[in-house]
């Protein structure tokens, strides 16, 4: 009997091994995952739309996965800044980071951005679009889109814009329009769009170009007056205000999107994992009721879809850097 008892104890101290890795691989690969708190890089300030966006959004899949997703604020470099330090963390499943369409903008503006977003970091889910609007301070003569266009070129190189830095969306969107309406305006750049705004509404810059999702109070409130929203059509929550190429701009679209990264290397089953998660949210009533009221759009889309999203971006925004001349820095 003891014989029996001993080749058993052998028996299961041989296996303990196979089934401590065993284990291991389970959480490897998303199975206990996640078993503490996840951080979310935010590579823009508190208050700019991929904050809002993003904390909307986590919050919900924080809920479902039973784990905080802490939100940690990175701004600088048009965004390059904060997915640079997200492509430089542990492949672990535990640092995520929302980006803006800005991830396909600054490959052509930045000589070196410190990443590359295409083998640097690994695409986990699509969430959203929102509109870009072009704003004016409401001491600048103009109220229309082709009145400030006239203005621009009635004093070239005295009319200025923010932007969120060199390399985002609203940096490029004014690039576009001195190139398409041919005037010639000044760039200053912000750590966001948000301090761009505060600028603009100070009086220190004449336009900006942001997502709608950040400036519709300010726009209702009469702070600041919109000229144009940047997408083919007339959008919803300000059905008044013409499009860019309604207001005689042909081509002058800028839409704006945001999606989930992971550093390169994070297994596929956490990748995935996640991925479902963040689709799960944006399907939900509770996380669409509260985009809706920022004026975003929720647009989910898989791992996948986010890749092809993003090397199309790249070679598009790359094309209008070059018809617009500008050169990496």
């Amino acid at each position: 009997m003891f014989s029996v008892f001993v080749s058993r104890a052998i028996a299961a101290l041989t296996l303990l091994p196979l089934v401590i890795a065993g284990a291991a691989a389970h959480a490897a690969a998303g199975g206990a995952y996640p078993t503490k708190p996840v951080r979310l890089i935010v590579a823009f300030p508190p208050g700019a739309a991929s904050d809002l966006v993003g904390r909307i959004i986590v919050n919900k899949v924080s809920e479902q996965i039973g784990q905080q997703i802490i939100a940690d604020n990175r701004p600088g470099a048009g965004g390059n800044l904060g997915l640079a330090a997200a492509a430089k963390s542990p492949p672990d499943g535990y640092t995520m980071a929302i980006a803006t369409a800005s991830i396909a903008v600054s490959q052509s503006l930045y000589a070196n951005p410190g990443y590359d977003p295409v083998k640097d970091l690994t695409p986990v889910a699509r969430l959203t679009s929102t509109p870009n609007v072009l704003l004016v301070h409401p001491s600048v003569p103009a109220k229309t889109l082709r009145q400030f266009i006239e203005l621009a070129r009635s004093r070239p190189g005295k009319i200025n814009f923010g932007s969120g830095g060199a390399g985002t969306t609203n940096h490029l969107a004014n690039e576009l329009l001195k190139h398409l309406a041919k005037i010639d305006m000044v760039h200053v750049p912000y750590k966001g769009v948000t301090q761009a705004m505060t600028s603009m509404m100070g009086g220190e810059v004449d336009e900006v170009v942001m997502p709608v999702s950040t400036a519709l109070g300010h726009i209702r409130a009469g702070k600041v007056r919109a000229l144009a929203v940047l997408t083919e059509k007339r959008i919803a929550a300000l059905p008044d205000l013409p499009t860019g190429i309604e207001a005689g701009v042909p081509g002058f679209t800028m839409p704006l999107w945001y999606g989930m990264f992971m550093p390169a290397g994070t297994p596929p089953e956490i990748v995935n994992r996640m991925s479902r998660e963040m689709i799960k949210a944006l399907e939900s009533p509770d996380v669409r009721e509260k985009l809706a009221a920022q004026s975003v759009e929720p647009w989910p889309g898989t791992s996948e879809e986010l890749r092809k999203l993003l090397i199309a971006d790249i070679e598009r925004y790359g094309a209008v850097a070059r018809a617009a001349g500008l050169k990496p820095q």
